[in-house]
């Protein structure tokens, strides 16, 4: 696989960074030996980097996979703390259940803060500023949906990395189009940020269009950013190694291309319409009549929703 340099950090990655969402319990909750399994064996393969999370519940499946291989990746979690206690609970659950000595990338986990992020959690952001100058962090950055957001951050000289949501057809994107978006991160390539993509698939959606999806994010990084794909099981952490490895994997994609689309229902007999799942979705794709109902063609299947409900009234078929 290419290797790539995140901006002036010196972190050197693989171009596919394993993303561990979709694994945990806002998902398809597989246990901690399932999970971790399969990061294994992206790691025994090569993979160099993955992506998690605090809210994803997903840190004992890292822990497992290296204490397994003895491979340590890359690791870049995120939090949506927002101030200075909380982000250091944050820091320090992430180091402790991971079982790491310093975390490879925080960010600040904000899909829909807008610019004024940085204000909103400055002491998040000073924490983790905190931290690097401790060494406990190497780079820090912001994940985000908002075009307005990477705008900022890509000025930002404290900023290090910039997570953004992109892919072929704009899905998800907020406070701003699409195109610029992808402006955007152009000004992050400039000003020499790191970069990474995220949602390639836009939550699964662009699966049964997987190869027009990952080239048009290939075009737009030309080398310069990792792709961030949600996996599951070893059959998928093969195919895409091998995609990116320019081999032949037209069966699997004949595969995907036939095989039911995956997306989130709300069982109406158990919600209870406390709205909650609302104000965590960022994509605008959940609705409230007398229960809650889900909008297909705007849903990313992030699973926060499914997070937040406290009937879990949310699954996935």
């Amino acid at each position: 696989m290419k290797t790539i340099t995140l901006g002036k950090t010196g972190i050197e990655v693989t171009e596919l960074c394993f993303g561990a969402l979709p694994m945990g319990p806002l998902q398809k909750s597989l246990t901690v030996e399932e999970g971790g399994e399969c990061i294994a064996h992206a790691l025994e393969l090569g993979v160099t980097m993955v992506d998690t999370a605090q809210m994803y519940g997903t840190y004992p499946m890292v822990k497992y996979a290296i204490d397994k291989t003895g491979k340590k990746p890359v690791v870049s979690t995120k939090s949506t703390a927002a101030t200075y206690e909380d982000m250091e609970a944050a820091v320090n659950e992430a180091l402790e259940k991971m079982g790491l000595a310093h975390i490879d990338v925080m960010l600040l986990h904000a899909a829909r803060v807008d610019e004024n992020l940085f204000e909103l959690r400055a002491g998040a952001w000073q924490c983790m500023k905190d931290y690097k100058e401790k060494g406990l962090i190497k780079a820090i950055g912001v994940a985000t949906h908002s075009v307005r957001t990477v705008k900022r951050a890509a000025v930002m000289d404290d900023v290090d990395v910039v997570f953004p949501l992109i892919n072929k057809i704009g899905r998800g994107i907020i406070h701003g189009t699409h195109a610029e978006m992808e402006q955007a991160i152009e000004l992050c390539f400039e000003n020499s940020k790191g970069v990474y993509f995220m949602k390639v698939f836009a939550g699964g959606y662009l699966l049964k269009q997987y190869d027009e999806a990952i080239q048009y994010c290939s075009d737009l990084s030309k080398g310069r950013a990792p792709l961030v794909m949600g996996m599951v099981a070893k059959d998928e952490v093969d195919m895409n190694i091998s995609y990116l490895a320019g081999k032949n994997v037209e069966s699997q994609i004949k595969t995907l291309k036939e095989s039911p689309e995956k997306h989130f229902i709300v069982v109406q007999g158990l919600c209870s319409a406390c709205g909650k799942c609302i104000e965590v979705c960022h994509s605008a794709a959940i609705s409230m009549g007398e229960k809650a109902s889900i909008k297909k063609d705007k849903c990313v299947t992030c699973g926060y929703c499914v997070g937040t409900c406290p009937e879990f009234a949310i699954r996935m078929i």
